[in-house]
C-alpha cells in the first residue's frame, strides 16, 4: 500500500502519545503501511519542536498527556501551523469539543490496524476520494480539510 496519493513519497505522522508502548506499537505498524513515523513525542513542547522541523503532513494526538500537558492546546498549535490533527483519545467527549482544532478522533481502545485504516481514509477523503467507507469508529469532525 502507497501512503501518499499524489506520489510514492510517503505521508509524514507524528505520534503524541504518553503511552510509550502503544506508541511503538502505532508506529511499526504505520510504518509497514507505508507511512513514516517521526519520532515518538509524549509532551506538548517536544510534539512542537519535531512539527517545526519537519512538518508531518498529520498529527495523532492524545488529548491527556504526560506531566499535565493537554492534547487540545497542543492540537491548536499544530493547527496554527497547518498540521491536521487526529485525535487518538480514550475521551470522545473531550475531542468532539476541540473539533475546532481536530480534523476527526478514533477513540481508545483501538487496534494498530484500525489506526492504519483511519489514516489511509484521511487522507483519501483530504483528495475527495470515497470510494470507500470511513472506519466505523472514526468521528470525522471537518468534511473539509485542511
Amino acid at each position: 500500500m502507497i501512503a501518499s496519493v499524489e506520489s510514492n513519497v510517503p505521508k509524514i505522522l507524528l505520534i503524541v502519545e504518553d503511552q510509550i508502548l502503544l506508541a511503538m506499537v502505532l508506529k511499526d505498524e504505520l510504518e509497514d503501511g507505508g507511512y513514516r513515523v517521526l519520532e515518538l513525542a509524549v509532551r506538548h513542547q517536544e510534539a512542537l519542536g519535531f512539527a517545526r522541523e519537519v512538518k508531518p503532513d498529520m498529527a495523532l494526538v492524545n488529548i491527556e498527556l504526560a506531566n499535565g500537558d493537554d492534547g487540545v492546546a497542543l492540537a491548536r498549535d499544530l493547527k496554527a501551523l497547518g498540521i491536521p490533527v487526529l485525535f487518538i483519545s480514550g475521551q470522545p467527549d473531550r475531542a468532539r469539543l476541540a473539533k475546532a482544532v481536530g480534523i476527526a478522533s478514533l477513540p481508545k481502545p483501538y487496534s494498530p490496524t484500525d489506526m492504519v485504516e483511519a489514516v489511509g481514509y484521511l487522507f483519501r477523503h483530504e483528495h475527495g476520494d470515497e470510494s470507500s467507507p470511513a472506519p466505523a469508529r472514526l468521528e470525522l469532525f471537518d468534511t473539509a480539510y485542511p
